[in-house]
């Protein structure tokens, strides 16, 4: 039996057959779930209805982790989701994806998976969260994204975020934008500094609790001004 007729059959059977009513979780409720307790501006992050936001934050204040908790509960309450990771590398899209993974382990029993890897997560909602490594190769042929996630965004060549955006023209999708700084150049940064219909999220290193003032003054004494900036 192909792979295609038992995605069918089993699409059927879930539309046939009595499913057990699961009450979706939110994406801070995913975070809380694994014993993450969000900062404010994550709980903020997560409960934005906004459809284009970027996140410019230091390194470790658990930008990927709450955008990670948002693909996940959209993808559980939206059956039929296709929402997307897109990363500058393999690498980074394997340890983005990750994260969605590490959330999505206590709700198996509820929201039982169709197919799992490394870099893809489907569920017999027909919903999908698939990760890709920044490069206009490996995301041809996608359409009507639900929710484009764009991890470590700095670092994504102007003409991959240009060629991705069409992707939400039909569905009307959601883009966020997740990053931390890299120079004055490039796509980020303009969208970052010209205005437009976004909603822009800061934090820096000071604004992180996990991040100690003890730890930082140490990097501000050892690194060059413009690394620890």
């Amino acid at each position: 039996m192909s792979v295609t007729l038992e995605r069918r059959i089993a699409t059927l059977e879930a539309q046939i057959l009595p499913q057990p009513q699961v009450e979706v979780p939110t994406a801070v409720e995913l975070l809380r779930t694994v014993g993450l307790e969000p900062d404010p501006w994550q709980v903020q992050v997560a409960q934005s209805q906004a459809d284009r936001m970027l996140l410019c934050c230091a390194r470790q204040s658990g930008k990927t982790q709450v955008s990670a908790s948002v693909a996940l509960a959209a993808a559980m309450a939206e059956p039929g989701s296709l929402i997307l990771v897109l990363s500058a590398s393999l690498r980074q899209s394997q340890e983005s994806f990750r994260d969605v993974l590490d959330l999505y382990k206590p709700w198996v029993g509820q929201v039982p998976p169709y197919a799992e890897s490394a870099l893809r997560l489907e569920l017999t909602n027909n919903s999908r969260i698939v990760s890709l490594p920044g490069q206009e190769s490996s995301i041809r042929g996608y359409s009507k994204v639900r929710l484009l996630l764009v991890d470590e965004a700095a670092r994504v060549p102007d003409a991959l975020y240009y060629s991705v955006r069409p992707m939400l023209a039909v569905s009307a999708g959601r883009i966020m934008a997740l990053s931390t700084q890299w120079g004055k150049r490039g796509w980020f940064f303009k969208e970052w500094t010209s205005g437009g219909d976004w909603q822009r999220v800061m934090v820096t290193a000071y604004d992180c609790p996990r991040i100690s003032p003890q730890f930082l003054e140490e990097e501000r004494r050892t690194l060059p001004n413009l690394w620890f900036q």
